[in-house]
């Protein structure tokens, strides 16, 4: 810890990735107030710069290595200044990202995080904790201390630790840290762990705080959230439960996994009024043979009566989803059926990726003649982006003129508007007029430009947040 009558340490946090990496950057915020740093909204102004990152594609970890160069600038003529890099690609590079990045002073993976005071305080003083990097780095002598936090723990949950939520209105709860599913592709399950699930009354303690101190939507996060249980509690359980806690309006969930979207998931979704009509359903291919060397345990034909269950229970419902082309050794018929059965779903939105290697992974060891040119997998990606936002405009032009309730959560680009969402999390950007962020207002949509919504703000139909 710091020196008492010392100034205040000043912390910048910049998160890269999914929602559970905005969930854990939240998290060292919090564990860094609470041990006396500064927050700060420039990493200039700071003297620890946290980079928390992702290491689910190749793209992401370039783009993290080349803005944890750019930073390394900060460190000239200030001596004080310390570096770290954080989360999935620090878990998976661990000291090579060391010594490729002899800049940085601090590697630590995701279930690190509780010590982080503790080790930027080592390095200050210039120790070091076993099996790190050492003390010199490549080109000189003896420098400051480089310290990799490596060690995955089966039990740290990060119950009891101060959380800096980013909205006064909604909130992301981990429920649950890791995974189980080991998916051919990905990387995960070798930089978060095995699956581990928090306690249900943890989780509903964590809730009622948050609706008590007016938040009133929360997201319900996991690697598949929805294989959660803990004792006699199911996923379905704690959902159904959460959605009664004072406070809480609306109640998300992301990112299950479709064989555990069962019935009794389905009938909560359909009869609580809390839980949200909008669901993030990974197909990741529409091939079976793909699927199966995916290791997605789902065929085709379950992943369509999953759907045809969710839309016969709520009609309304809007559907997203994930979807990747060129997996090694995807042939065009393959790729095609991929097409086909976006074109049959007709998704609400699709978030859409070209198959990126990760060391490690079983695919990365498929034969090499597997691997599609680079120029087929662009082609590829390119025709399923123009399939999906053409189905995603055509869904949009057909709800323009509903009602929908909005939550405000930001201005708009526009100066005098404001962005909201709708229970079906579609975004919508309206004229204010007396709302604010964090009302629940009415709206009516009145055009749309393909992802997002136009709307009227409808008069005397603003419920304000509590």
């Amino acid at each position: 810890m710091e020196t008492i009558g010392s100034p205040p340490r000043r912390a910048y946090v910049e998160t890269y990735g999914c929602q559970m990496n905005v969930a854990d950057g939240e998290l060292m915020e919090g564990i860094l107030s609470s041990s006396g740093y500064e927050l700060v909204r420039e990493p200039a102004e700071a003297d620890l710069v946290l980079v928390n990152t992702c290491a689910i594609r190749e793209h992401a970890e370039r783009r993290v290595l080349g803005r944890v160069a750019q930073l390394k600038r900060l460190k000239e003529g200030r001596p004080e200044v310390v570096l770290g890099v954080t989360g999935c690609m620090a878990q998976r590079m661990g000291n090579s990202l060391l010594e490729r990045a002899p800049y940085v002073d601090l590697v630590m993976g995701p279930d690190g995080y509780r010590s982080l005071p503790e080790r930027i305080s080592e390095i200050r003083r210039g120790r070091t904790v076993p099996r790190t990097a050492g003390t010199r780095r490549p080109g000189g002598g003896p420098q400051r201390a480089q310290l990799a936090v490596l060690d995955l723990d089966g039990n740290e949950h990060y119950e009891g630790l101060a959380v800096r939520r980013r909205s006064g209105t909604t909130a992301w709860v981990s429920i649950q840290r890791g995974c189980n599913h080991r998916c051919t592709f990905c990387i995960v399950p070798y930089v978060r762990g095995p699956e581990k699930n928090r306690a249900p009354g943890d989780v509903l303690r964590e809730v009622a705080e948050l609706g008590a101190a007016g938040v009133t939507e929360v997201t319900l996060l996991g690697q598949t959230v929805n294989s959660y249980r803990s004792g006699s509690w199911s996923f379905p359980r704690l959902l159904s439960a959460v959605s009664r806690v004072d406070g809480i309006r609306r109640v998300r969930f992301t990112s299950p996994h479709p064989n555990d979207v069962t019935p009794e998931l389905v009938e909560v979704m359909a009869n609580e009024p809390g839980v949200c009509e909008q669901l993030h359903l990974p197909l990741q291919a529409g091939s079976n043979r793909t699927l199966r060397r995916m290791l997605r345990r789902h065929t085709v034909e379950s992943f369509l009566e999953t759907v045809e269950r969710l839309r016969d229970a709520m009609p309304d419902i809007a559907l997203s989803t994930d979807v990747i082309v060129a997996f090694p050794g995807e042939s065009d018929g393959e790729f095609r059926e991929t097409l086909d059965v976006l074109a049959e779903v007709r998704f609400d939105d699709a978030f859409t990726y070209k198959y990126s290697l990760r060391e490690g992974t079983p695919a990365s060891r498929l034969p090499a003649g597997d691997f599609l040119p680079p120029e087929v997998a662009q082609a590829r990606l390119e025709a399923l982006i123009d399939l999906t936002r053409g189905i995603q405009r055509e869904v949009n032009l057909g709800e323009v003129g509903r009602v929908e309730e909005v939550m405000v959560d930001a201005p708009a680009r526009r100066p005098g508007q404001l962005r909201g969402r709708t229970r079906r999390n579609k975004v919508v950007a309206f004229p204010a007029g007396s709302a604010r962020r964090g009302d629940f207002v009415t709206v009516e949509l009145t055009g749309t430009s393909g992802p997002t919504f136009s709307g009227r703000l409808l008069p005397s139909r603003v419920a304000a947040s509590a």
